[in-house]
């Protein structure tokens, strides 16, 4: 920006607004003077002192005392349950998160707002949007996960409510059979010191019950505050009675249908919790090699070595010859039951078909062949055979016939066939077995070896492979389709990073293992038949039927072994959580009765989850509903980002940096952080590094800051990224934007006052002022953006677009703009005019941000007066914005931009030159066009600059004062600051030499580290770019300071 001198009181070419043409060299330096002084007046506009300093009449700097903040009054709501605000009160003096909060929900709830909104019975004519949340597990409370998906799936829903879509928003909750079991047991043996089995199943279960009832309860609380706008009335439970009939009959239907099998198979065997786990419960966890690790049930001070291979030698049966194999898991080796060899290895031709003997069990172990298993070049080219406990082996096993000897209790002890070993833990024995191996002169030796360690995701527990006759699901023939719906469009996933997930998962078909040996969760509708006088084999699947209750499973019996008794025997064990999940999109909708819920509501519009659970959860239930219904039970799946702490760690308990949502709402000190550790299911050893992790991340607790800063911070990550790290503070300052909202509203319902009454219909009058123009311009660009971002459920540019129409353009302009307009004896129709604009923006404003920020948009649209058009109790259900034509003014947003550039640029001069109170400007102009522009706004101009006392707008050709200085603003304005007597100019010049020395100081030392010897070829051409660079710098920041003391000398000596 260009600053020029204007000393002169008679008008020259340069004071009147038309300076000389410059030639096209001048244009390319001046356009360089405009960067650099921009620069410099940035940099001089934050550094600089107050201007009472400046114009010598600044008082003596006193000790400040430390101001104590005045304790936050107690709200203490007092509408009763279910009744509406009593909205006649004063408007609170700033906004309080609580009071705003209170009362709300349950009147919403009441009101049925949240239940389909239909014609007549029949789904609206603009369509439906259903979403069946994604039940939380029952373990515990909501965490900030959980808080995201619901502040986003709730945004979509009040946004399709508000746009006269049918929607339905189903809420539940989950059993989690492994975790919830989990957690009561510690719960009971952490309070009592008794396990479930001092119990009994019955009691037990009772027990988990009370626990689902205490923290179900706890969890429709928190969705509750969180302001998610549920159907209550359709509130569902993995085990409640609807889905409980649901399950058994997608298991009997299953069986029937010859997908779902049993079969003693290898199954992932966690011996901490005592059951199976599904390929998706396991974690690869991957360690470079030799690495001492803990393992859970054993002494937290004792490591055992993983990451390595051990080579050791079996013995060849008659001779003194040896073969040497290698296993990274040499306890295993009292199962082996085979030595594979390639066929063609000439090494071991002469063993074909000869034996080794066992070193610690009496067994002979057959040599065989097998060009699928052994690679020759690798190792030994020999590969020990333990098919009971390692999935390769197994397929061995199966193709050889070998024998398969399982060593393992479920408690993680050997049994019998481990010969001397039975009744030691697994890996105490993987440290005696090398002793005893060495002992025998079998030993070779000990290789690092990097590895990934199965582990157990519920409890920490390395898993064993071991063999358990189970119930499988055949995931083929559900798969196939479900890859295909997604080829064809029928379902849609994104971000596309999903999708590919999609298609590498799921292609592989691994069976599904759904026994889970729980005694919480439901019991699987399977019974054996124990028929007298019959050697009757539970591994044999001619001995069970199915039924969906004990009458079916007997009848079936009967049919199937006609004329003879039996006793019917329901397999203890309970299906795998995720199997009753993945009917959730149409069980809870009446399946398998032909609902007229399920008619109308499936299949549903959107499931939007986590990237984590696309497998465990997502894929299951689209393959078991197309399966049982024919149809893809969602249009689309979204998942978002995963949450990790503001350091980008994953949130973890252990680490202490879980956050529960209620306190973000409602604020927790680091004490009562420390405390919710203290008496929650944390190991006791963990909890001390769990409150090391809070000190660090909260060190002066939470801060209030509640549910609508909560879910708009929440909406404005990228959600579609693979990680993002929240940032508590980040929230707050979302809560300060609520206290503009409220500050901002406060102010303009002043201005209104209390008889004003809006127009019938919010259309343009023909009146407007180009102010009022512009900001209608604004709003339907906002409004236009909003909808399109949440269609593309873009929620960073909805937040963004919502957030910048309320901060600049409403409150930090037009609302500033209008004071003087709107002021005791402004122009009356001048001041109706910008108070119907003024309404309509906070009218539409708050109703655009609504689906975001649910609680503070009703409290300040309830304040407001009603359209004699409109008659909506509430804003959940009122009309939501749509773009209109006749606010599109593509003119009026360039007219109006070039006044806010005028006022910029009179900032910039005010900035400057440090006169930061009673300014003074003049607009000249070389046009009557430009004229009447600027003298029309001239007022609006004065609110747009901090301290402005006057701006004077002058024709063509009228004289400026003297001493002042000027900034063009296009070809036929420029603004004028009276600087003459405003400044000590000796001061300012003095200020700006101590700046340059400074700098030049900064240039000397960035210089001289260019001067090292061979600096050219030894210093890295990135570092002498970096140097190159700042050295320029230097030498543009010094020019500009340099020709503004040239500017403050000509003013002196003017």
């Amino acid at each position: 920006m260009a600053i020029e001198d204007n000393l002169n009181a008679a008008p020259t070419p340069e004071s009147t607004g038309t300076p000389p043409p410059l030639t096209k060299n001048q244009e390319k330096n001046e356009a360089k003077r405009k960067a650099k002084m921009e620069k410099f007046l940035a940099k001089k506009a934050a550094q600089e002192a107050k201007g009472a300093e400046a114009t010598g009449n600044a008082k003596p700097k006193e000790k400040k005392t430390k101001s104590v903040p005045k304790p936050k009054d107690t709200f203490v709501n007092t509408t009763p349950e279910g009744e509406k605000k009593d909205m006649t009160l004063e408007m609170a003096g700033s906004y309080d998160p609580v009071a705003v909060e209170s009362a709300w929900y349950s009147w919403w709830e009441k009101q049925g707002y949240f239940q389909p909104i239909t014609d007549n019975g029949e789904i609206s004519a603009k369509g439906s949007f259903v979403i069946t949340a994604p039940p939380p597990n029952v373990t515990g409370k909501l965490h900030i996960g959980h808080a995201m998906g619901i502040s986003i799936q709730d945004a979509l829903v009040r946004w399709n409510r508000m746009r006269g879509v049918t929607t339905l928003f189903v809420p539940g909750t989950d059993h989690a059979g492994i975790s919830t079991q989990a957690v009561v047991e510690n719960q009971v043996w952490k309070q009592f010191g008794k396990t479930r089995h001092d119990y009994g199943r019955g009691p037990f279960v009772d027990m988990v019950w009370d626990w689902k009832h205490k923290y179900g309860d706890i969890i429709m609380k928190q969705m509750r505050r969180m302001g998610t706008s549920y159907d209550w009335t359709r509130e569902r439970f993995t085990m409640d009675d609807m889905m409980t009939r649901a399950t058994k009959e997608t298991f009997v239907r299953l069986f029937d249908d010859g997908i779902i099998y049993r079969s003693n198979r290898l199954v992932n065997w966690c011996h901490r919790l005592n059951t199976s786990l599904s390929n998706l419960e396991v974690e690869k966890v991957e360690i470079p090699g030799r690495t001492m690790m803990s393992v859970p049930g054993y002494p937290s001070e004792e490591k055992f070595e993983f990451g390595v291979l051990v080579h050791f030698a079996y013995e060849i049966e008659g001779s003194s010859e040896r073969i040497v194999v290698a296993t990274t898991r040499i306890e295993t080796m009292l199962g082996d039951t085979a030595i594979a060899v390639h066929p063609d290895d000439a090494r071991y031709k002469h063993l074909h078909g000869k034996f080794a003997r066992h070193p610690f069990v009496d067994r002979r172990i057959p040599i065989i062949t097998d060009s699928e298993a052994v690679d020759m070049e690798y190792g030994t080219g020999a590969v020990k055979m333990t098919p009971a406990h390692d999935p390769n082996d197994y397929e061995v096993g199966k193709r050889h016939n070998l024998e398969f000897i399982n060593l393992l209790n479920d408690d993680g002890t050997y049994n019998q066939n481990a010969g001397p070993y039975c009744g030691m833990l697994r890996f105490h024995i993987r440290k005696q077995i090398i002793e005893d191996i060495k002992a025998k002169g079998l030993y070779v030796d000990t290789t690092s070896n990097p590895m990934e360690v199965p582990v157990c995701t519920k409890s920490g527990d390395i898993i064993e492979p071991l063999m358990k006759p189970q119930w499988w699901v055949n995931i083929r023939p559900l798969a196939e389709p479900a890859l295909e719906a997604v080829r064809d469009g029928r379902l849609e996933i994104t971000p596309m990073a999903a999708e590919k997930d999609w298609f590498h998962k799921l292609g592989k078909f691994q069976d599904w293992c759904l026994s889970r040996q729980l005694w919480w969760g439901h019991q699987i509708p399977a019974y054996f038949v124990r028929v007298a006088g019959q050697e009757c084999d539970s591994g044999d699947i001619n001995y069970w039927v199915v039924g969906r209750d004990d009458a079916e499973a007997r009848k079936r019996a009967e049919e199937k072994f006609p004329g003879v008794a039996f006793e019917l025997e329901q397999d203890p064990d309970v299906l795998d959580t995720w199997f009753s999940s993945g009917l959730w999109p149409f069980a809870l909708m009446g399946w398998p009765d032909n609902t007229d819920d399920f008619e109308k509501y499936y299949p549903t519009s959107l499931l939007e989850t986590g990237n984590d659970i696309l497998f465990f959860w997502v894929a299951r239930m689209v393959m078991l509903g197309m399966h049982l219904t024919g149809k893809v039970p969602f249009a689309k799946v979204f998942c978002h980002a995963m949450i990790r702490d503001a350091n980008g760690r994953k949130m973890s308990k252990s680490l202490g940096n879980v956050i529960d949502p209620i306190d973000v709402i409602q604020g927790i000190s680091l004490d009562d952080l420390h405390a919710k550790l203290e008496s929650g299911n944390l190991d006791p050893r963990e909890v001390s590094k769990a409150k090391e992790g809070q000190v660090k991340d909260f060190p002066e607790g939470i801060p209030e800051c509640g549910t609508d800063a909560l879910r708009f911070a929440l909406c404005a990550y990228p959600l579609a990224s693979s990680d993002i790290k929240l940032d508590i503070q980040r929230v707050d300052g979302y809560r300060k934007f609520c206290n503009k909202l409220w500050n901002a509203t406060r102010f303009a319902l002043m201005k209104l006052g209390d008889d004003f009454v809006p127009q019938a219909e919010a259309q343009l009058t023909g009146r407007e002022s180009l102010a009022e123009l512009w900001i209608l311009h604004r709003l339907n660009v906002a409004i236009r953006d909003v909808n399109a971002a949440l269609a593309d459920m873009n929620f960073m540019v909805a937040t963004t677009a919502t957030y910048g129409f309320w901060l600049n353009e409403l409150c930090d302009i037009f609302i500033e703009y209008i004071k003087p307009v709107t002021a005791p004896g402004a122009n009356p129709e001048a001041c109706s005019s910008a108070q119907q604009t003024l309404y309509t923006c906070l009218d539409q404003g708050l109703r655009m941000l609504h689906p975001l920020m649910p609680f503070v948009t009703e409290e300040l649209w309830q304040r407001l007066p009603r359209r004699a058009s409109e008659n909506e109790p509430s804003i959940s259900i009122a009309a939501y914005p749509e773009p209109r034509s006749d606010y599109e003014n593509a003119k009026a947003e360039s007219d109006f931009k070039f006044v806010m550039d005028i006022a910029t640029a009179g900032r910039s001069l005010a900035a400057a030159y440090n006169i930061v109170a009673k300014s003074e400007f003049y607009i000249s102009n070389s046009s009557d066009a430009s004229y009447a522009l600027t003298s029309s706004l001239s007022e609006g101009i004065v609110t747009m600059i901090s301290g402005c006392q006057s701006v004077t707008v002058l024709r063509s050709g009228e004289a400026i004062p003297a001493g002042c200085v000027v900034s063009s603003v296009g070809d036929e304005v420029a603004i004028h600051l009276l600087v003459r007597g405003k400044v000590d100019i000796g001061q300012e010049i003095s200020k700006i030499e101590d700046k340059i020395s400074k700098v030049e100081q900064l240039k000397d030392g960035a210089v001289k580290r260019t001067q090292v010897p061979k600096y050219e070829t030894v210093v890295p051409q990135s570092v002498r770019e970096a140097n190159a660079s700042k050295i320029s710098n230097y030498d543009a920041e010094i020019e500009v300071l340099q020709n503004s003391i040239k500017e403050f000398l000509v003013l002196k000596d003017g």
